[in-house]
């Protein structure tokens, strides 16, 4: 069963509590490396990016508690390879947005491209707009909560860990899931090999609250979710199933 998540901080990200920022990096005039570098050698604190202009890789590779803002929209990877830090981007993403998280949390206060949170293992990741296709691709562990909808082949290959969808889902959802749980709010375009649908218990409608009203996501109604899960036909080769591979 999975376990209960902590209580979101909802006031991750936010500029009207945050303290002063303590460093300013601007990206017009700064490259990705040096960027990047000048966030790693900080201890903790808060850091702003400006500038970004879709710029790709930014703060990837974080491993301290920091709260770093980038002030626009990013390109693709935004916040990958991450631990312990807490990355906003004030905008769009691109795809990839957390890949490999680690700890921590990236949020996106806006839309995402292909395959966020690819891969993450721990942490959560956040979109308050809608994910293209293969979001949470190959979840291993990981929270990703999208306010929007996602695309076709949302929790493909996911492993471990938890989505959350507010809005509708395209095709193939939860193709070739393992031991992820998908809990979607609105409709379901169809679902993928080995997904199924399975009635909500007192634990998912718990910690879909958990995870709504924390994040800000009053549209939510966590009774109302449908929990999709694996068949767990597709853990084994069987013969009889081999037109479902």
């Amino acid at each position: 069963m999975t376990s209960l998540p902590h209580p979101p901080d909802r006031r991750a990200g936010r500029r009207d509590d945050a303290p002063m920022a303590e460093v300013w990096l601007d990206a017009a005039a700064m490259t990705t490396r040096e960027i990047n570098g000048s966030l790693r050698a900080l201890p903790s604190g808060r850091a702003v990016v400006t500038n970004p202009a879709g710029r790709h890789n930014l703060a990837v590779g974080l491993d301290a508690p920091l709260r770093v803002e980038i002030d626009g929209p990013a390109g693709h990877y935004p916040g990958g390879l991450g631990k312990r830090a807490s990355v906003t981007v004030n905008g769009a993403a691109g795809f990839g947005v957390g890949e490999n998280l680690m700890s921590g949390t990236v949020r996106v206060r806006g839309s995402a491209g292909q395959s966020a949170a690819a891969s993450a293992r721990g942490g959560t990741v956040v979109v308050e707009g809608g994910c293209a296709s293969r979001a949470g691709i190959s979840l291993k562990g990981a929270t990703l909560v999208i306010g929007g909808d996602a695309g076709p082949l949302c929790g493909f290959l996911a492993q471990s860990g938890v989505i959350l969808v507010g809005g509708d889902t395209g095709p193939h959802l939860g193709d070739s899931l393992y031991e992820a749980v998908v809990y979607v709010a609105g409709t379901i375009a169809g679902l993928g090999t080995d997904a199924v649908t399975e009635e909500l218990n007192e634990h998912d409608v718990t910690y879909v609250k958990i995870l709504a009203d924390g994040y800000g996501f009053d549209h939510i109604r966590p009774e109302d979710v449908t929990k999709v899960v694996s068949a767990r036909r597709l853990y084994h080769f069987d013969l009889h199933d081999n037109g479902a591979y």
